[in-house]
């Protein structure tokens, strides 16, 4: 049964990104797809199709993939299904670099790499901080450090965009911050997906033990579980994702909150099987608010804008049917 519903879960994924590769201001029908990958198109379809559409559709793919994942390995870990990605302060760190990045007016891979630097360095100074204070439980100080290490990071970006040019840095400070896969080419594909799968790999291997992860130190410990250990596993390849996926396309909400919950809704907790959908659901979820986003209205709406105008009511709707559920 798990394995069907990762098979349904691919082919509807499958179906989503096609129609994705198909809608648009340029409309694309599947035979003119079919065309083109066999060469006997027309250049715009080519251009289309190879050029624009197709590095958008597998940049969203890989965006909310990484997100969700990232999302169910925090929300594992901090054993709270209201974890999303930003829990340690990865976007506010990765936004501060990309402003900054902005405002020194450097180039648009310069400002990818200062996002994701940013977002790197941003937990490695909760982490160090986290394992400093003692006399807490760790998650918790986690938790408390992240929130007031955001919050300053936050802070600095909003000092940062008072210095910026109003005409032209402020407005592209803006849209970044809003999210966005306009930018992503075919050149930025490679290097995301290597780190987001390097970044997945540990999780994928250890997803047995995640489901340990999931109980009271002590009870993990007496279990045989390396606790710190592990947590330092899950922190590093769940940061490793959503910096990279800031990187790519700029901040964008919700995905890593919404996703896992509603996987774990349908599917349950148990890792191993919960791991693989919200990667693949994620994913899908991203490439249709793309899609949307490109597609509504002549004007391109900021797709962190879509996810969190649907995020919010599913969101609400999923905690009103695990009450009903829990009641039941």
């Amino acid at each position: 049964m798990p394995t069907l519903r990762i098979v349904v879960a691919v082919v509807v994924a499958m179906l989503i990104a096609l129609a994705a590769l198909c809608v648009g201001q340029f409309p694309l029908s599947i035979r003119e797809i079919a065309e083109v990958i066999t060469g006997a198109s027309s250049a715009q379809a080519r251009t289309v199709l190879f050029e624009l559409r197709l590095p958008r559709v597998l940049g969203a793919f890989l965006v909310g993939a990484a997100l969700a994942a990232s999302g169910a390995a925090y929300q594992n870990l901090f054993r709270n299904p209201l974890v999303s990605p930003d829990i340690l302060g990865v976007t506010s760190g990765a936004a501060l670099g990309a402003v900054i990045a902005m405002l020194l007016s450097v180039s648009f891979v310069w400002v990818q790499v200062s996002a994701f630097a940013g977002g790197l360095a941003a937990v490695a100074l909760i982490t160090a901080l986290g394992t400093r204070l003692r006399g807490h439980e760790v998650t918790l100080t986690l938790v408390l450090i992240g929130v007031v290490v955001a919050s300053l990071f936050g802070a600095a970006v909003a000092l940062v965009k008072t210095w910026a040019d109003p005409l032209q840095q402020l407005p592209a400070m803006t849209y970044w911050l809003t999210g966005s896969f306009a930018h992503v080419t075919r050149a930025d594909l490679l290097p995301a997906a290597v780190l987001i799968v390097l970044a997945l790999i540990p999780l994928v291997l250890l997803r047995w033990r995640m489901n340990v992860l999931s109980l009271a130190d002590d009870e993990a410990r007496a279990l045989g579980l390396d606790v710190a250990r592990m947590r330092l596993i899950v922190v590093v390849s769940a940061t490793l994702m959503t910096a990279t996926a800031v990187a790519l396309c700029g901040v964008i909400g919700w995905v890593g909150l919404v996703i896992p919950h509603a996987v774990r809704a349908f599917a349950g907790a148990e890792f191993s099987r919960l791991l693989p959908l919200c990667v693949i659901g994620g994913g899908a979820f991203m490439v249709v608010i793309d899609t949307l986003a490109r597609s509504v209205t002549a004007t391109e709406l900021p797709p962190g804008v879509l996810t969190a105008f649907i995020g919010s009511p599913v969101f609400i709707w999923l905690l009103a049917r695990s009450a009903k559920v829990g009641a039941a």
